[in-house]
């Protein structure tokens, strides 16, 4: 029987440093690495215009995904997950395709201050010009409002990054 992967993914506010730890944690565990924000500007080029577009958008690459990231975790192969578990709502998409599989899990909590997720993006925009319309502190902080953080009842094996 083979062993079924673990599924690393990410949860923590907008310009937390969960994009630069998945990458990091993926070449560490040698795991496959996939980013949602990759993926839809590939199959989406110019047309995530606001927030609602960008929900419309993901919302529709789920259901491949979840397929696709089940098949890899059952040949035994790690997943690292770039893509938000931010809401009580998007982690149960996390747990079914854990469920799913029985796979091993790490949801890792990148908790930082507003104040330190502001000068993240900021330095992104400076690195990543094309990214400004949406990485900017009014979107940080129209995101931010719907950031729920990981419960103890929700069911997670949780890692707490605290960034000052």
């Amino acid at each position: 029987m083979v062993k079924v992967g673990t599924l690393y993914f990410y949860t923590g506010k907008m310009g937390a440093g969960k994009s630069t730890h998945s990458l990091n944690l993926s070449k560490e565990k040698n795991a496959v690495h996939i980013s949602e924000d990759e993926w839809l500007s590939v199959l989406y080029p110019d047309q995530i215009i606001n927030f609602e577009d960008y929900l419309m958008f993901a919302s529709r690459m789920k259901p491949l995904f979840f397929q696709h990231i089940q098949k890899i975790l059952t040949t035994g192969t790690d997943v690292v997950l770039d893509f938000p578990a931010n809401t009580y709502q998007q982690r149960e998409w996390f747990k079914q395709l854990i469920d799913n599989v029985k796979a091993e899990h790490q949801l890792i909590y990148i908790d930082a201050d507003d104040e330190v997720c502001l000068e993240h993006i900021k330095h992104r925009r400076i690195e990543q010009p094309e990214r400004e319309k949406f990485d900017n502190e009014a979107m940080f902080y129209h995101v931010s409002q719907y950031f729920e953080a990981p419960q103890p009842h929700e069911g997670f094996t949780v890692l707490i990054i605290q960034v000052n």
